[in-house]
């Protein structure tokens, strides 16, 4: 018998499929709570469904049925939320289609699910106000690893290899395609949670091209995963690119996320730690909502000073990247975002600054929280995704790999010239430069950005500049809550009266493969974050730099510093549009406070250090190689092929031969087909090691590039260093990865080209003109090869795949992943 019967009172008239159907989902959820219907006429008859779950949510709520009253709140606010904020813009009294109809019971079943969903994840202990006695320093990047190890002992060191409880998964529709190859290969047993996971359309999908099959393809996959999986975050097609509205509005402070992008590092803006990584080391945690990790490292970037007027995240990220290059102090590192200066710096300057952190080479990016922070995460609408924040920083003794300081006030207008993010100049010795096109748009390209280039290009209206009549000039807002703004304000309008044309938003040219394409030879300033060979479209020829420089630039055509348009601006209207001024000499008084936290941990651990041993110092074994590697890959020999440094997922498999090749030899028929046409014949003569330099594998998070060499007939990689999420790919889909950054070793193979490779995977040794040198592989990267990948673990231990695979890796006390440039 039902322990607590709620009676909710209904128009008094027939009960709809629909509504009948609501009251079953409430019913099914718990047999403890059972709704009986109490007719009256004192409720409108031509109330519609959504009207009826206000009753009810208003009717649980009372009965102090909490949990199934906020999924029912939720439900009644995503159907009457306007479409241009993720919603269905429905009223409680418009008649609703059938269909409707059942859209709206199906989300009232995902939300109910979701509550499921939240009661099965892993409760976490409540984080700590203060740092434990003899815990060891940590930045603020451990700290959140720290918190979502799942052996909950408070600290982490560079090196652990941990098992680690996952907040939110990512995907765009292009990625999702690749996830779900892996998802139907280990059985579709179901996602961790349903509202956990962040399903976009905006790589491939336009209005224009939803009637391709390979287009619609796409879009079916994602309708059917919205299905199976009750998704209650799915956003449909071209409302958001990926990473524009999971930083406004879901990723919070203190997260751990995991993307099957690359530029997933772009939560790094609100304080999130969150990382790209290939579709296999995305698909296993979401579903098992665990994965594992190799704690790196962390890089400061102390910023100080403050940033002339004019300059944002853009200018500033570039002139990161003018200093330090690319692939250089952030290889196979975090890069952790401090100092006074940071104060200078909106939450939509920190995105594109985090969003390029993979440019620069680096696993994610992060920034400190501050009040900047607090006040973004408190300005959105939806509770739940501001509740869960944790704010960390650094402890002042943190142990950094290294600190560097960058002064704001140096940073200017800034051009990356093609092809490469890291080729930097002032704008001042681009200028007039001719383009045959400007867009202002991607990812990187921010609210604050949009708003700004849209009053320079006022500025430049007003100032009587007239725009050549030659050149397309494009802008893609980022998602369908920007665009609102931006014709709420009218600035649509100033960019069609720019001569821009406006697109829906999505990835557009910054993938260079959909409606608009740069042609071939032709010059562009973009505002992108990538100018790649090719990226704009085949033969294309991409600069990158801010919005602002786009928008100036584009009335002549030619690259134009923006700095005499941007003091022209009217600071007063800007701050209006903006609720806040970007450019200040002075930040103004905060009103909020940020309120620090320390991750759980044993408080009664007095020294930390002395109590716990190194997993790799104690010779922990893998319980999938149980201590011994197989045969198969105890000794390896063959042949060196000879690369250099920084060959990326592009040319490993070019764009164009990913679709409809999904196995391993019909990838392999096209590996480096234009990079080095002859690769695969000197692959099957017997040049099956490769020997490389430094980031193999850079570029795109595809992991379908370690599918080509394999079949290709690849045997082992040997470089100097590997790209983050490419050297996750290696071992989780069975390739051996081995580094070696011994310059002698690779002097040696240039000069003795033919001489064979030996390779002793037991020992740990790479032999070649009778030399050894050794090398090591992590517990974990034995243990996916010898199961064959990840895949093929999960298969042989299924959810508990993580708990197998990283049992006796995480000590205890007193114990021993570009998928954007796929192509149809």
């Amino acid at each position: 018998m039902p322990s607590n019967i709620i009676s909710i009172a209904v128009p008094d008239r027939q009960t709809t499929s629909s509504e009948s159907r609501c009251i079953e989902l409430v019913n099914e959820f718990s047999p403890e709570v059972q709704l009986q219907l109490r007719r009256t006429a004192d409720i409108p008859q031509q109330d519609n469904l959504v009207a009826f779950l206000q009753k009810l949510a208003e009717t649980l709520q009372l009965s102090g049925i909490r949990p199934l009253s906020e999924a029912t709140y939720e439900t009644v606010s995503k159907c009457t939320t306007p479409e241009d904020f993720g919603g269905y813009g429905f009223g409680t009294e418009t008649p609703l289609t059938a269909s409707q109809e059942a859209d709206v019971v199906f989300l009232y079943s995902a939300f109910i699910e979701a509550v499921k969903s939240e009661e099965r994840a892993r409760s976490k202990p409540q984080p700590l106000r203060h740092r434990p006695k003899g815990r060891r320093p940590m930045t603020m990047a451990e700290k959140v690893f720290a918190a979502h190890d799942v052996s909950q002992r408070g600290y982490v060191r560079p090196g652990d290899i941990i098992q680690v409880d996952v907040d939110w998964i990512l995907a765009s529709e292009l990625s999702w395609q690749g996830i779900e190859t892996v998802y139907s290969s280990v059985g579709r047993p179901g996602i961790f949670r349903n509202d956990r996971f962040w399903l976009a359309g905006d790589h491939r999908v336009e209005p224009e091209l939803y009637d391709q099959p390979k287009v619609r393809k796409l879009m079916e996959l994602s309708e059917r995963a919205q299905k199976d999986f009750k998704m209650t975050d799915f956003q449909g097609f071209n409302y958001t690119i990926l990473h524009t509205e999971f930083v406004r509005e879901r990723a919070q402070p203190g997260m751990l996320c995991i993307g099957a992008d690359s530029h997933s590092c772009s939560a790094g803006a609100v304080s999130c730690l969150s990382i790209g990584m290939g579709s296999t080391d995305v698909c296993i945690p979401l579903v098992t909502g665990q994965t594992w990790l190799t704690v790196p490292k962390t890089v400061n970037i102390c910023f100080t000073g403050k940033p002339p007027k004019g300059i944002g995240g853009k200018d500033t990220i570039l002139y990161i990247l003018k200093e330090f290059k690319r692939n250089t102090i952030a290889a196979d590192r975090v890069i952790e975002f401090t100092g006074p200066g940071i104060k200078y710096l909106s939450c939509d300057a920190r995105f594109a600054i985090a969003n390029m952190c993979t440019e620069f080479g680096a696993i994610t990016g992060i920034f400190e929280s501050d009040e900047r922070t607090v006040e973004f995460i408190d300005r959105r609408r939806v509770k739940k995704h501001r509740n869960s924040a944790i704010y960390y920083r650094a402890d002042e003794d943190a142990e950094y790999e290294a600190s560097y300081e960058i002064d704001l006030s140096k940073v200017e207008s800034f051009v990356a010239v093609y092809p490469a993010p890291d080729n930097v100049l002032p704008v001042s010795e681009m200028a007039g430069t001719r383009l045959d096109g400007t867009f202002i748009g991607a990812c990187t390209t921010a609210e604050e950005d949009l708003i700004i280039a849209a009053f320079v290009l006022k500025a430049g209206l007003d100032r009587g500049l007239e725009l050549v009549h030659r050149g397309r000039r494009i802008v893609v807002p980022g998602s369908k809550p920007i665009r609102h703004k931006l014709q709420e304000l009218g600035l649509l309008d100033v960019y069609a009266r720019a001569g821009f044309k406006v697109r829906v938003p999505g990835c557009s040219m910054c993938v260079g493969q959909g409606i608009d394409q740069a042609a071939p030879g032709e010059v562009w300033l973009s505002s992108q974050n990538r100018n790649f060979k090719n990226r704009m479209g085949p033969g294309s020829i991409a600069n990158l730099s801010s919005a602002a420089t786009v928008a100036a630039s584009s009335f002549n055509m030619e690259i134009t510093d923006p700095r005499p348009l941007l003091d022209a601006i009217d600071m007063t209207e800007l701050e209006r549009c903006l609720g806040y001024l970007p450019f200040t000499s002075e930040r103004r008084q905060s009103k909020v406070e940020t309120v620090y936290s320390e991750p759980y941990g044993m408080e009664d651990l007095d020294d930390p250090e002395s109590g716990v041993v190194k997993t790799e110092e104690a010779g922990a074994q893998s319980s999938v190689a149980s201590g011994e590697q197989p045969t198969s890959i105890n000794i390896i020999q063959g042949k060196p092929l000879i690369l250099g440094d920084f060959i990326d997922t592009d040319a490993i498999i070019p764009s164009n031969f990913i679709a409809g090749n999904t196995g391993n030899e019909s990838l392999g028929a096209h590996c480096m087909e234009y990079f080095m046409p002859e690769f695969r014949s000197r692959v099957q003569s017997g040049e099956d090691i490769i020997v490389a330099g430094n980031g193999f594998g850079c570029g795109s998070s595809r992991d379908v590039a370690v599918n080509a060499l394999l079949g290709a007939g690849v045997k082992c990689v040997i470089a100097k260093s590997f790209a983050f999420i490419y050297a996750r790919n290696q071992p989780n889909i069975g390739l051996l990865g081995i580094v070696i950054a011994d310059d002698k070793f690779h002097t040696l193979v240039k000069e003795t080209e033919k001489a064979e490779i030996t390779i002793d995977v037991g020992r740990g040794v790479v032999s070649v003109a009778g030399e050894e040198f050794p090398f090591q592989l992590s517990e974990m990267e034995k243990s996916l090869i010898a199961a064959g990948g990840l895949t093929e673990a999960f298969k042989k231990f299924g959810k508990g795949v993580f708990d197998t695979l990283c049992r006796q890796k995480v000590p205890t006390k007193g114990s021993i992943t570009d998928i954007e440039a796929v192509e149809f």
